[in-house]
């Protein structure tokens, strides 16, 4: 796909599951399991999505997944399932930035890896390592509420690379601006790739899933609901703008959609 100046592709770095409960929050499971199931545990199943942009000067990935310094037992616990490395599509020494939308696990564990010694080190090298100041400065002091998702080795590893901390909306890269919201997790942003009638929006968790757009799905996780839930009213009335994408990073089934207003004054989204 060409959006703007780049070429944008999807990567895939794995699967892996989470309680349904957890991420419906509030709303009960004879509704949310209209559209997704869950296993005999009630853990429904989820994809570690991230995109890869080119332009023939630049190689910009957008989150990295869940890495592989997992535990056998951990791994059980969240069905934990890592693509092969060689099925991913490039070559982690030439990716030139790396946008992180958060620190979770899920979202930027891949950032270091294990060697073959057992030492963690930095998957992406080269990389400028793109991130809120506000989540950098959170991941290292992380609430009750998000200190699992928060991990150590995630965390720490990051103090080696090439960071380049920002605070708030800013066009970190051309034509890729990072927005920041906090409903979630304090410092998250979201990315919004290309300009005009050509952008493909990357909401990351503040819509995790085509089946969390409506305004009253979100997650259990979310560190302050009524923020996100405002934050959330505001990304979609920018996203049924012409010519917008968004791209559901957990979605199993659904990578692409198109955010529409239905016949009640809601939100809905057409599967692409």
């Amino acid at each position: 796909m060409k959006i703007g100046r780049y070429s944008v592709k999807t990567v895939m770095f794995g699967s892996f599951r989470l309680d349904g409960g957890c991420m419906f929050g509030s709303v009960p499971k004879n509704l949310w399991s209209k559209s997704i199931s869950s296993d005999d545990e009630n853990r429904i199943p989820l994809v570690c999505r991230s995109l890869l942009l080119e332009d023939g000067q630049r190689k910009i990935l957008i989150d990295v997944g869940c890495g592989d310094k997992w535990s056998d037992k951990l791994r059980q616990i969240y069905a934990i399932e890592l693509a092969p490395k060689d099925s991913l599509g490039f070559n982690p020494a030439e990716i030139t930035d790396v946008v992180l939308t958060h620190l979770h696990f899920d979202h930027a564990a891949g950032i270091s890896h294990l060697t073959p010694n057992g030492t963690v080190a930095l998957t992406y090298p080269q990389a400028t390592v793109h991130l809120q100041v506000a989540n950098w400065e959170r991941a290292q002091n992380p609430s009750p509420k998000d200190r699992a998702s928060y991990l150590p080795d995630t965390v720490e590893p990051l103090k080696n690379a090439r960071l380049s901390l920002c605070d708030g909306t800013v066009e970190i890269l051309p034509e890729v601006v990072v927005h920041r919201v906090d409903g979630h997790t304090p410092g998250q942003q979201w990315i919004e790739i290309g300009s005009g009638n050509e952008r493909i929006f990357f909401p990351t968790d503040l819509i995790p899933t085509s089946h969390h757009i409506p305004l009253a799905y979100h997650m259990g996780y979310d560190v302050c609901a009524d923020t996100l839930l405002k934050e959330k009213l505001a990304f979609l009335e920018q996203a049924i703008q012409p010519g917008v994408t968004v791209c559901f990073q957990h979605d199993a089934t659904t990578a692409f959609g198109t955010v529409l207003r239905n016949e009640r004054g809601g939100f809905e989204c057409t599967r692409q």
